[in-house]
């Protein structure tokens, strides 16, 4: 299970012209799940995600978890983390996971990260989707729960 993790200062994702999800603070989280990933990956991530300071304290230093800083999380599948590029031009997405392995996976995460105290917001599995954030720092982390 990979997460690329980008801290927001505001973010929303549109499914056909809906916003289904929105967070004014917090992190965007780009979820992408391949082969063999289990229910134990996802909770090591998503204590990973609740516990990273990467927030600032009142010193401007990186201190406070997303919990402590009154942040939300914008959860967003996107089996694209997984793409192969060492061929030609396109990318292959076979170390992707299948959609319906993914997709049980992802809602899992999200309600586990929801079970440790913070708010969920999510894009639509599958969906095409218009993700829009404001990065702030630039701060973006990737976890990876195969290089634990």
């Amino acid at each position: 299970m990979r997460v690329v993790v980008q801290r927001s200062k505001e973010a929303s994702v549109t499914v056909d012209g809906k916003v289904t999800g929105s967070i004014e603070q917090g992190f965007v989280l780009l979820v992408g799940i391949t082969h063999g990933d289990t229910k134990e990956d996802a909770d090591f991530i998503a204590k990973k995600i609740a516990k990273m300071r990467i927030f600032e304290d009142e010193n401007g230093k990186m201190n406070l978890s997303i919990k402590e800083y009154g942040g939300a999380i914008l959860s967003i599948s996107q089996f694209t983390l997984y793409a192969d590029t060492k061929k030609g031009n396109r990318p292959s997405f076979t170390d992707a996971a299948r959609p319906e392995e993914a997709h049980l996976l992802w809602e899992y995460f999200n309600s586990t990260l929801f079970a440790l105290g913070l708010h969920v917001e999510t894009g639509i599995f599958g969906a095409m989707m218009d993700v829009k954030l404001t990065n702030s720092g630039p701060t973006t982390i990737i976890i990876d729960s195969k290089t634990r």
